[in-house]
């Protein structure tokens, strides 16, 4: 009588090993190639948002007042930051991923958001290269609703 075989030969190791790490390498570019995606999704999310906020406040009020006031969009200075005109807030697009993207307003009812090329990741190189209709100058001069 003859025992039946309780274990894996090393070749049938050796084969699956190899199969996994081919699957692991085709997988994980994509995988971190969506996580990408998802960042620069989110960012451009935010910028619009920032950008509708600021609008409506300025359109509402005839001016810019402080961050906090304007927008709910998380910006790098404290949200007391006054935006009376001439004044910068930076927007990190994930944390620890670099500062990329300013919004500076003017006396005259102007919204710049400009993308400083300072590329510290992935996700904001990738948010420059982009030909976003969001990174221009708004004007909302003439357009409030109170004088």
């Amino acid at each position: 009588m003859q025992k039946s075989k309780k274990a894996f030969t090393m070749i049938e190791m050796i084969f699956v090993i190899v199969i996994l790490g081919i699957l692991a390498a085709v997988a994980l570019p994509r995988l971190v190639a969506t996580r990408d995606d998802a960042g620069i999704s989110a960012a451009a999310s935010d910028i619009a948002i920032a950008i509708s906020d600021i609008g409506s406040y300025y359109m509402t009020t005839g001016k810019f007042g402080t961050i906090g006031d304007m927008s709910n969009v998380n910006f790098i200075e404290d949200d007391s930051t006054d935006m009376s005109g001439g004044s910068s807030v930076a927007y990190e697009v994930s944390h620890g991923a670099g500062i990329c993207i300013t919004f500076t307003t003017s006396s005259d009812g102007n919204l710049s958001v400009v993308h400083t090329g300072v590329d510290s990741g992935e996700v904001c190189s990738k948010l420059g290269s982009l030909k976003t209709d969001l990174i221009r100058t708004y004007s909302f001069a003439g357009s409030s609703v109170i004088q």
